[in-house]
């Protein structure tokens, strides 16, 4: 209950924030949905489409955690542990918040998908989809409720882990273990090649590692921008971006995998060898990936620009003019997107000799 007072007394911005995760949440479900209809009618790629299906939905968990923890309503307060609301009860409202985003977004999905099948009448466009959902066989109903429910749960678990109170690792300690995982990957994918049941764990192994990874080249990118003689601006940019590196981190390593992805995707087209995993839903789901894994780390730097404005207000209280504020964090953008092309291409180069050899 006092989770839904939080979220019902919440601002425009982190409303829409969480009516952006359920409309995710709703696209990911229906996704899985579909998979599962293509089973019922005897598909017999059926398995390797769930595998992709979870692309879809492993984003949308990302992009929910990013908005749990900009969340102000989450945030440790002054007087809410006198009130019984310290940092585990705080967690526990974050994880009910985003545990309710996603169960609306997964009953969405339920209803237009029962809709567009021709299951729910009197409505618009009802049955417009039916040959498509295979209407003419039958829903396993605990079948989809065990997927819709996939979502939530996961949601759910990864807030909780990521908001609990532990201490926060060194960034640059995970950067060996990301370039292992990336490794593993593009092995897997020059093994199953671009057709094979193994492709999407290869490309899953390449985006932790990414992930991984993330965190260690920001605080990296933070060293370089300071290198050799800095000065002010160069100190303070590069300062802020080694602070900043274990939370943008992991949003920057995904969003290099899906722009690594897009490549590869264009490069194989090109040799003929593009595969529509998901059929006629292929496309829908890769402007799904795309958009979570852009509002994920969108969503990230805003948590980091709201964590910064003591330091702003205090740089600004000794004489800082904003002039060097602003120039210090187009430096950091600068320096982040110039990494992210950079690794994005690298990856996509190799992923397109392991798929084209």
């Amino acid at each position: 209950m006092l989770a839904l007072r939080l979220a019902r007394g919440s601002r425009p911005l982190v409303q829409l924030r969480r009516l952006l995760v359920a409309t995710a949440s709703a696209a990911s479900g229906f996704l899985l949905l579909y998979v599962l209809a293509q089973a019922t009618a005897g598909s017999a790629g059926s398995f390797p489409q769930l595998l992709w299906a979870l692309v879809p939905l492993a984003v949308t968990v990302q992009f929910a955690v990013a908005v749990a923890r900009s969340d102000p309503a989450t945030r440790p307060r002054e007087g809410l542990d006198a009130a019984g609301l310290g940092p585990v009860r705080l967690t526990l409202v974050a994880t009910i918040s985003t545990a309710v985003a996603c169960a609306l977004g997964s009953a969405v999905a339920m209803a237009v998908f029962l809709h567009l099948r021709g299951d729910v009448a009197g409505l618009p466009f009802d049955g417009a989809g039916a040959e498509l959902l295979h209407a003419d066989q039958p829903l396993p109903v605990a079948a989809a409720l065990t997927l819709l429910s996939l979502l939530p749960l996961a949601a759910s678990v990864a807030t909780a882990l990521v908001l609990r109170p532990h201490a926060r690792p060194a960034p640059q300690t995970v950067l060996p273990w990301g370039i292992a995982l990336t490794a593993c990957g593009l092995a897997s994918l020059a093994y199953a090649g671009p057709g094979g049941a193994g492709a999407p764990a290869g490309w899953a192994l390449t985006a932790v590692g990414l992930a991984l990874t993330g965190p260690g080249l920001a605080y990296a990118c933070g060293t370089l921008v300071q290198a050799v003689r800095p000065g002010a601006l160069r100190l303070l940019a590069g300062r802020a971006l080694q602070e900043e590196a274990p939370r943008l981190g992991a949003p920057i390593g995904v969003l290099c995998a899906v722009g690594a992805g897009a490549l590869s995707a264009a490069a194989l087209r090109d040799h003929g060898g593009l595969q529509v995993p998901l059929g006629p839903l292929t496309a829908p789901a890769a402007v799904l990936v795309v958009l979570c894994a852009a509002a994920t780390l969108l969503t990230s730097a805003v948590e980091v620009h709201q964590d910064r404005a003591a330091t702003r207000e205090t740089l600004t209280g000794i004489g800082a003019p904003a002039k060097v504020l602003r120039t210090a964090v187009t430096v950091r953008a600068t320096a982040l997107v110039a990494v992210c092309l950079a690794l994005s291409w690298g990856v996509s180069q190799l992923t397109s000799l392991a798929l084209t050899r």
